[in-house]
């Protein structure tokens, strides 16, 4: 167990450090993005309520088909605050090969006036302020290697639940208070052996659960098909296929009408992002936040409209969730803390610090074994026969 876990953190050290330091900011994404680009992301000042959003959705995808410089966009993420500002997203091409990584170009628009207040491409690199939040994010989650990256960094949790989970059983003291005690002790001057050690084996111990949680959640999320299938296995998900139009042609109601066939079956759920017919077959996703979701922000209820009818012909809703989709649905709240409100998010604020010191501590304990090995392996340096006489 000792050996597993030393070679997990050898071989995906790096990636753990970068997944806890890009996730350090990534915890306040939104508010580190707000104040990065606040002609981008706000319209200052502003404090009077917003438009009903199916109105306000239609207003601004005419307006932005109708300009050459954008064309029709494929989703729309509505503001939550009178500040707020409206993002359209328009999809690229799709990458070219696995290392590529896809980019989104965003325009973000005023809910009130409609004039275009900017854009920028999300998944480009770069650290101007309006690229920033979007470099951290990918290198987060696909070390800017499209595909390719995002399946290193799905091992890559995969290795940090383990490490963690055998982390716990190393540290497991004996059935003692006493003993229990003392393996949370850190000792020693900073620089001795004796402090590394049990900083390693206290702090570990502290933080693997978070730990755990987090590289599990993030299997999930770059690696689907290998978390579903053994959620699947001990209770129900539910297929993540998206529902289709039940026609192919006819006159589409526009995202006014599908926002009020989304509300008519929630009242009470805050429209957040709408998405546009890619297709024929593709009907309005209407995303929401209800009261109660344990998801903040967009929320996470998905509700399917036809395009072409109006009718609801999909839903998925968090809060009438089969045991299997909850729990799964559980896992980007975990993941960013906000399950927890602000002092989760610290605590995962935290928790992204300490692979960093980890790594550290662990490499002074590696390195000084290896020392103290070659130094016993060393053979003693022959004695000269004047020696050898002097001794007898």
């Amino acid at each position: 167990m000792r050996t597993l876990h030393l070679y997990l953190a050898l071989a995906f050290g790096l990636p753990f450090v970068l997944a806890g330091i890009t996730g350090v900011a990534l915890a306040w994404m939104p508010e580190l993005d707000g104040t990065l680009n606040p002609g981008l992301m706000r319209v200052p000042g502003r404090t009077a309520p917003l438009p009903a959003p199916g109105p306000l959705a239609e207003r601004a995808a005419l307006m932005l088909a109708q300009d050459a410089r954008y064309g029709k966009p494929t989703g729309l993420q509505l503001p939550e605050e009178p500040d707020g500002v409206i993002v359209a997203s328009y999809r690229t091409a799709k990458p070219a090969s696995s290392t590529a990584l896809a980019v989104t170009r965003q325009v973000m628009v005023d809910p009130v006036t409609l004039t275009v207040l900017g854009e920028r491409n999300w998944g480009e690199f770069g650290l101007s302020r309006p690229l920033l939040t979007s470099t951290l994010f990918h290198l987060h989650r696909y070390l800017f290697a499209g595909e390719a990256g995002k399946t290193v960094m799905g091992v890559a949790g995969l290795a940090l639940a383990l490490v963690a989970a055998v982390g716990i059983a190393l540290w497991w003291p004996r059935a003692t208070w006493n003993a229990f005690v003392k393996s949370f002790a850190i000792a020693g001057h900073w620089r001795t052996l004796r402090f590394h050690y049990s900083f390693h084996r206290s702090a570990g111990m502290i933080a693997a659960p978070v730990l755990l949680v987090l590289g599990f959640s993030g299997l999930y999320f770059n690696l689907p098909d290998w978390v579903r299938p053994a959620v699947a296995a001990v209770a129900t998900v539910t297929p993540p296929a998206k529902p289709k139009n039940a026609g192919k042609t006819g006159t589409d109601i526009g995202a006014a009408q599908a926002v009020a066939a989304a509300q008519a079956y929630n009242p009470a759920g805050r429209v957040s992002r709408i998405g546009l017919p890619a297709g024929p077959r593709a009907p309005y996703e209407i995303r929401m936040r209800q009261p109660g979701e344990v998801r903040k922000g967009d929320g996470n209820t998905r509700l399917f409209i036809d395009a072409y009818t109006g009718r609801l012909v999909g839903v998925r809703d968090p809060l009438r969730a089969p045991a299997g989709d909850t729990f799964l649905n559980w896992q980007y709240p975990l993941h960013t803390g906000e399950a927890f409100g602000t002092p989760g998010r610290l605590l995962i604020s935290v928790a992204g610090i300490t692979p960093l010191a980890f790594m550290v501590t662990g490499l002074v304990l590696w390195l000084s074994r290896r020392r103290r090995r070659a130094a016993v392996a060393q053979p003693a340096p022959a004695s000269s026969p004047l020696e050898t006489l002097h001794k007898a």
